[in-house]
């Protein structure tokens, strides 16, 4: 199983790219929003993978986040959504978009997704809604891949040219703020007691009604959502 790819862009399509990695291609689907994120052609790139093989088809599907790639997987458990009703979903909300979305019970924002109808989008903020909090709480945003090791420099390193290329630089990706602080107030909110259903559904609320909110503050402003009415 191919997990992870690092090295060159070769090429890029509308819905795939092709990645050589020391003189071997590979081609990766990806979804719209992954694909804008993407260097350009002749540049280091890595993606997390992941492989769908059967008697007719083997296709590799790549993520620039260990986040995104978890999403897609949710999302092809649920009946009814194939590889690219999951990656229509993740281009049109993108990773904290479909956990705000499904902890919200927000049907309507995952139906606008190309291909998604309105049984199946009532069917994945079903059969999802439970299990949104875990992979909210990772906190990961599409840049958290590209951190670390200076790509450049590691396909470099790999080149089997004889003359040394100099590794050029690249500037440093940070994590989202605001998918750390959704992150780290629902670690806050379970910690206090709350299910992790109804946790995840206060920070989305809070997150969507406070969208420049640092962690104390959304924690604050989904306490008083989670504060008994009346």
């Amino acid at each position: 199983m191919i997990g992870k790819l690092t090295g060159r862009l070769d090429y890029r399509a509308a819905d795939h790219v092709l990645i050589d990695v020391r003189g071997v291609g590979y081609l990766v689907y990806c979804s719209e929003r992954t694909m804008m994120g993407l260097p350009g052609v002749g540049e280091a790139v890595s993606l997390y993978t992941d492989m769908v093989v059967r008697e007719d088809l083997m296709q590799l599907y790549g993520f620039t986040s260990l986040v995104e790639k978890e999403w897609y997987r949710l999302l092809i458990s649920v009946q009814g959504v194939g590889a690219k009703v999951s990656l229509a979903i993740l281009g049109t909300l993108g990773t904290e978009g479909v956990g705000r979305a499904i902890a919200l019970g927000d049907w309507g924002s995952v139906k606008a997704a190309k291909g998604v109808g309105l049984k199946t989008a009532q069917r994945i903020v079903l059969d999802l809604k439970d299990k949104a909090p875990g992979v909210m709480a990772m906190g990961g945003s599409i840049s958290e891949a590209l951190e670390g090791p200076d790509l450049e420099a590691v396909v470099e390193a790999a080149d089997p040219a004889p003359a040394q290329k100099p590794a050029r630089k690249s500037a440093a990706k940070k994590p989202s703020g605001a998918a750390a602080a959704a992150a780290g107030a629902l670690s806050a909110l379970s910690n206090l007691g709350y299910s992790p259903s109804d946790a995840a559904s206060a920070i989305a609320q809070a997150s969507t009604d406070l969208p420049e909110a640092d962690e104390a503050a959304l924690i604050r402003a989904a306490l008083r959502l989670l504060a008994p009415k009346g």
